[in-house]
């Protein structure tokens, strides 16, 4: 199997401290579920390889969708709550036993036409904005006391220079924010979208 290897590219994020929470990273987002007959996305990692999967084993735009590591274990589930014109999306992160957490990890609402709030429950209180949400393939998330943007998502670009479909993302992720989150961001904006 062809493996997809991500461009070199250099962080457009600040170097922080020794206290980083995770190396930048950049990731490969294809919009396509790996299940036939499914609605979802696949994320590849630095290596080519399969990192993470999203499935919701149902119709397009279902009301909830499973975040998986490459051997299917759901690290997060993510619901759609809806209450007529206000939508919000919460995700639930699962324990190393299997067992779902009963409360919501982070929630979003849309705020407006090209953006969406994002606030992290628990100890952190965090948080995040989605700028550029209604665009399928080019979004920011800002994050921190400064707003300064954490992840970037834009349309994957070959080394010869083709851009690939807009159902094809490279995810750029700085060091001072949990990967798994952006992920889950990303998963939402795709929801909001009707990708998934």
């Amino acid at each position: 199997m062809a493996k997809i290897q991500p461009l070199p590219e250099t962080s457009p994020f600040p170097s922080s401290s020794a206290n980083e929470l995770q190396k930048p990273a950049v990731y490969t987002v294809w919009m396509k579920s790996l299940v036939f007959n499914s609605y979802g996305c696949t994320v590849y990692g630095a290596d080519g390889g399969i990192a993470f999967r999203v499935d919701n084993y149902g119709c397009k735009g279902g009301r909830e969708v499973f975040f998986m590591d490459r051997t299917g274990k759901t690290l997060i589930s993510i619901r759609r709550k809806s209450f007529g014109m206000f939508k919000r999306w919460e995700a639930f992160r699962y324990a190393d036993d299997g067992e779902e957490v009963k409360k919501p990890w982070f929630s979003v609402q849309k705020v407006h036409k090209n953006g969406a709030a994002v606030k992290v429950h628990g100890s952190t209180g965090r948080a995040y904005r989605i700028d550029g949400c209604s665009r399928k393939s080019d979004y920011r998330i800002s994050g921190g006391a400064d707003g300064a943007a954490v992840a970037a998502i834009a349309r994957k670009q070959t080394a010869s220079g083709v851009v690939l479909g807009e159902d094809v993302l490279t995810l750029t992720v700085g060091s001072e924010v949990d990967h798994l989150l952006v992920l889950g961001l990303v998963v939402v904006c795709g929801l909001m979208n009707r990708c998934l």
